[in-house]
């Protein structure tokens, strides 16, 4: 599998340098998830040399049982946030420099203190402050969504595009982070509204799963990294024009797509 393995990453990489959407790997190859892991440092470890860019954070996927049933599994996947990746809220993104992205609401945790399997819920609040997010979901594949495959999705860095993070705030409760609502409208007309009790429960749980799927593989967070928790709705898709995003807490933020 390691001559596979190096084959994968260097299709996905060219992908992605070159802007070539390419078919899916799982045509050519079976990858198992902890392969498809391995792959993804790889490519991370690529991309971070090419683009000049350091790991920013990860992003939470798959955090409900409609978002997993896509890929045939039970439990979320991760991708890793690289720091161009990462735009604020206000900024005009293009499209014709992504593949096929999607609009995801999501909470990003931003932390002020390492953070490991160790730590107890009352700790991750106390190393965490709060931005309104939203994701934006990118594959490399042709036809990308929803067709993957879980080995498909964890090995193209899990569909990572852009992250949009707003103002961060401090946390709330355990109990209050179950009961955010959000508002995400496009060119000002609602196109859809969730809680924040679709992400797992309670987004702190996406945080927790991460925390413990990362120590699985020997990693852990850091100070200053930022987790995107998983989507309040199901994916749109991405178009011209202004997509906001209003949160009862932590506030609202706002990209807009162009050309």
């Amino acid at each position: 599998m390691t001559q596979h393995k190096k084959e994968i990453v260097n299709t996905l990489f060219k992908a992605q340098q070159n802007h070539e959407p390419v078919e899916f790997i799982s045509k050519t190859y079976e990858v198992e998830e902890p392969v498809a892991y391995q792959i993804q440092d790889e490519l991370i470890s690529e991309l971070k040399k090419a683009d000049n860019s350091e790991i920013a954070g990860y992003k939470v996927s798959m955090t409900s049982a409609e978002t997993q049933a896509y890929a045939s599994t039970d439990e979320p996947a991760y991708g890793t946030i690289l720091s161009n990746k990462v735009v604020k809220s206000g900024d005009t993104v293009a499209l014709s420099k992504l593949f096929a992205p999607l609009i995801e609401p999501e909470l990003v945790f931003v932390l002020t203190a390492d953070l490991t399997i160790s730590a107890s819920d009352e700790e991750i609040l106390q190393s965490i402050k709060v931005a309104p997010g939203i994701e934006i979901p990118d594959a490399r594949y042709i036809d990308w969504f929803p067709n993957f495959t879980l080995g498909d999705l964890i090995s193209d860095n899990t569909a990572s595009g852009l992250v949009a993070v707003g103002e961060a705030a401090d946390p709330v409760s355990y109990e209050d982070f179950a009961k955010i609502t959000l508002k995400l409208s496009h060119n000002d007309e609602e196109i859809a509204t969730g809680v924040s009790s679709d992400v797992l429960d309670n987004p702190i749980e996406a945080l927790k799963w991460l925390i413990r799927k990362l120590d699985e593989q020997g990693k852990h967070l850091h100070k200053g990294e930022i987790v995107s928790s998983g989507t309040f709705v199901p994916p749109v898709p991405a178009k011209e024009g202004t997509y906001t995003a209003e949160y009862s807490y932590p506030g609202t933020i706002q990209v807009t797509f162009e050309k």
